[in-house]
Order: structure tokens, then sequence, then C-alpha cells
């Protein structure tokens, strides 16, 4: 099989993973997920595997192959994963999940390596650009950030004492970040640097994004400079692009029929994938804030999307 240039994919309450031609909306292939549902999927840098986040297991699949069966399974999360990623060069990958627990796993060895505790579910995760930071955002409101230097929590802030945190995301320069609650509200800091490699949070920004829950936030990437924007997904059928400069309202993205789950950019910041309850995903183009793409084939709720358009890492 040769390699798709550009990889997307969505998973469903339906218990598949569907992968799709971009530009023509076909779906060219299915993988069957019987044993759960699937919260979230993430792409490795290379794009050979895709992550699927369950309940309670994280299966790792081959991108460029007729094969169902999953590589690899990694399994001793005990509730719901609800975030996975993958380091930068893709040697290792992060977990988030229900159980309370943020884990981190070499790709190249089973079992997990390392295991911190955030004493509530944990909704959301994000590695900071320096790869050396990891920060968690869990149901009782807390966002905490994990030192993987000093194996430590470094930080915790609380912007909304019993909010749950459902989203958080990072700017690729480490400038920003962004956390996104239950009551529509995104929380915007400044990262500074001490003196120490720790990072500091400085409040930037209250935002009221949606009256809605919002089920995702999303910075823009590197290659989208000089324009700067926020993404907010949300339970009240729409995503919202907002200007990082500011904090104003771009655009307004309507098609979507119920809750929208996930979003993800393209590389250069031009497109956006959306996932909805209506059981489809969508391409919306950032210029026009009208959509060019439905995906459909799923027969339930679209949960989450994951998209990989760029260049692979060079090889070592």
């Amino acid at each position: 099989m040769s390699q798709p240039s550009v990889i997307l994919a969505t998973a469903s309450y339906d218990h598949t993973i569907r992968f799709w031609e971009a530009k023509s909306g076909r779906c060219y292939r299915t993988l069957q997920h019987p044993d759960s549902q699937v919260n979230r999927l993430e792409i490795t840098p290379d794009k050979q595997y895709i992550a699927a986040a369950g309940n309670p297991h994280i299966r790792l699949f081959e991108v460029n192959s007729n094969s169902t069966q999953p590589v690899m399974s990694y399994d001793s999360h005990t509730n719901n994963v609800m975030a996975v990623g993958f380091q930068c060069d893709g040697n290792w990958m992060y977990s988030g999940s229900e159980d309370g627990t943020v884990k981190i796993w070499d790709l190249r060895a089973p079992g997990c390596q390392r295991e911190y505790e955030s004493r509530a579910a944990v909704n959301t995760v994000v590695l900071h650009p320096n790869q050396t930071e990891l920060i968690s955002g869990d149901q009782n409101g807390n966002i905490r950030v994990w030192d993987l230097t000093a194996n430590s929590c470094s930080c915790e802030l609380v912007p909304e004492v019993d909010t749950a945190v459902r989203s958080l995301t990072v700017m690729w320069d480490g400038s920003l970040v962004v956390a996104a609650n239950n009551h529509g509200t995104c929380y915007v800091w400044r990262l500074l640097r001490g003196t120490q490699t720790m990072t500091n949070f400085e409040p930037l920004h209250k935002l009221q994004a949606h009256d809605g829950y919002i089920l995702k936030c999303l910075l823009s990437p590197e290659y989208c400079d000089p324009q700067r924007y926020l993404a907010t997904a949300s339970s009240d059928h729409t995503v919202k692009i907002w200007n990082v400069d500011g904090f104003t309202l771009e655009k307004t993205l309507t098609g979507h029929t119920r809750w929208v789950w996930d979003c993800v950019f393209s590389v250069d910041g031009a497109y956006l994938i959306t996932a909805s309850s209506d059981a489809t995903a969508r391409l919306w183009s950032m210029a026009t804030g009208e959509f060019i793409r439905v995906y459909q084939g799923h027969h339930k709720a679209t949960v989450c999307c994951a998209l990989h358009d760029g260049a692979e890492p060079p090889q070592p």
C-alpha cells in the first residue's frame, strides 16, 4: 500500500475507526474497535501508527496496513482513557484517564514507565513544546504541570472551583496555554519561564466563548503564523474561531446539528476538521468559515478526529 500524504481518521460510538480521503470524502478503511468506544485518536509523528484511547486500553494500529489487529495494547489504566499524545520524536506516548492518573509509555517496551496521580478524573493532557512538561486538566477543575525532569508536580492551578476542565491547548512556541471548561469559559495564561526550568502561569484573559460546554479548545499550528487562532468546539453545535490577538471572534462555523466534540487544524492552519454527535466529520476553510466536505459513514456520534498532513520528521 502506498502511504497517503494526508492521514485523516475519525472514531465513533459505533465502535469503529474510519480512515478518509480528505479531498474526496471517501472512506477507504474501517477498523472495528469492539470492546469499547474510542475517546481520542492520535497519529504518531512519523505517520506509521494511530493510537486509539478506549476504556481502559490504548491500542496502537498501523496506519498503512490492511491488518485489523492492533500492533500493541497498553493496558494499565482502569477507566476511560480521555487523552493520548506523542513526544515529538515518537519515542514515548502520554495518556490521561478517568482513573485519575497521567501515564507515560515507552513505545518500544511493554508496560507503563511512569504514573502521576491527579486525584480526580483526567479529561485532558497536553505536552509542552519543550517536551519536558505535561499539563493535565481534571474533572474537579485542577490544572497540574508535571515536570518530567524532576518527576513531580511543579505547579497547580484551579481557575474555577468544581468546574471540570475539558480541554487544554498550548501555543506551538510555548507562549500561551488555554483551558476550556464546562461553563463555556476559556482561561488564557501567558507562560513565563522562571529562574528554574519551571513554567509560571500569568493570567492574560478570560473568554466567555459559548453558553454550552466547550468540549475542545485548540490553538493554531506554527505554519499558520503570523495569524494565531483559537478554535473552541461546543455542545451548542458550533465551533468558534477567535483571533488570539485580543481574543476577538473571527468566525462561527455552523453546519453541525449536534454537539461538536473534537477539532484539528491542518498543518498550515488553513483548514479545520471537526467531529460531531451528528455522526459526521467536516472539513472547513478557515478563510471563508464554510465547510468544504462532509465525511459520512459512521452510524453514531463521531467523537474524535485525527489529522496528519505535515511532513514526517527526518529519520536519524
